[in-house]
């Protein structure tokens, strides 16, 4: 019998990587990366034999020639090696992950694709550095558009997350389960919306992602020239009703946002929280444990921690099963 046996969410940043000496605010830093430790020793413990790894992709994997709202890894996977972050191949669970490419479709309704070499970058990888770090697990990639529009609603993302862990349960091979979802809280990114750039920056990243399908490294150092000059825009007030909806088990609430509304309040990358909805939804949004939260300014990230343990969840009453199935 498969089980999924643990859910993490947690915020991803490569400046974490590249720029840990020159954060001025080392106790909140320190603080983030050993929740992460906590989170993967929580990982350990749960003893997975396949990790579902739920992220972005930040214009290094998928170009604006090809983007699709889901896609799941289903043979090799190589992950691109920028900042610091781990570079080649990843273990993929081959098995499970053409289960519910073709569960998903046959059965729940999603078409989603499916790529049989599939490229990630920091939106997962830094969960395989910090998160997976000595564990011998397979993966199953699952990439989420977050940052060109049209996004995925939602709404939508929390019904892939319910479809995914029907799926999982219903796998015929016996597989222990945990899920991470890599990305958000609140950050804004100096990346303009592709259909509307203004000014030569917003041109040179949009020509980026049209063009950098076989030359991505070429266009990064200029990429990371402009992410370091932006200004932080990090909302706490947000980040903490996130994460405390996560500990009241009431995540599927972020749905009540549109994409819009939650760019507004929350800036352009706090649309990464799609990971972190689809992971609690495959939870069964059970009640979780944060780990930390910490505004980050130097990261330009608002960086949380949050574990979903079913082992020590408490039950719900019908009243709350019956308010997050609504």
């Amino acid at each position: 019998m498969t089980e999924i046996v643990l859910g993490v969410g947690a915020s991803h940043s490569t400046l974490m990587n590249t720029h840990w000496e020159e954060t001025y605010h080392k106790d909140r830093a320190e603080r983030f990366r050993d929740a992460l430790g906590q989170a993967r020793d929580a990982l350990a413990a749960a003893r997975p034999d396949t990790v579902i790894l739920i992220g972005s992709n930040h214009f290094r994997g998928f170009w604006l020639d090809l983007i699709p709202s889901f896609t799941i890894g289903v043979d090799e996977c190589i992950a691109s090696g920028e900042s610091g972050t781990p570079k080649g191949p990843q273990p993929v669970d081959r098995e499970l992950a053409l289960y519910l490419a073709g569960s998903l479709v046959e059965r729940s309704g999603f078409d989603v694709a499916f790529s049989a070499r599939l490229q990630i970058d920091h939106g997962q990888s830094h969960a395989v550095q910090y998160l997976l770090d000595g564990l011998d697990v397979d993966l199953v990639p699952l990439v989420v558009n977050v940052f060109a529009p049209p996004l995925p609603t939602l709404e939508r993302c929390e019904q892939l997350g319910r479809a995914i862990r029907e799926a999982v349960l219903a796998f015929p091979g016996d597989r222990r389960v945990a899920v991470i979802g890599s990305g958000g809280l609140s950050h804004r990114l100096p990346w303009p919306d592709w259909r509307d750039p203004n000014g030569e920056d917003e041109e040179f990243m949009v020509g980026a992602w049209l063009n950098g399908r076989e030359n991505w490294q070429d266009y990064d150092v200029r990429r990371r020239e402009i992410i370091r000059a932006a200004e932080a825009s990090l909302n706490p007030e947000f980040d903490e009703e996130i994460l405390s909806w996560m500990e009241r088990g009431q995540a599927h609430r972020i749905t009540e946002y549109t994409t819009a509304e939650l760019e507004k309040v929350a800036g352009n990358g706090a649309q990464e929280l799609r990971t972190w909805l689809l992971m609690s939804a495959l939870l069964d949004h059970i009640p979780g444990r944060r780990l930390a939260y910490e505004p980050m300014p130097e990261w330009l990230t608002g960086m949380g921690v949050a574990v979903l343990d079913p082992a020590q969840a408490p039950a719900q009453t019908p009243a709350q099963t019956s308010e997050r199935q609504s």
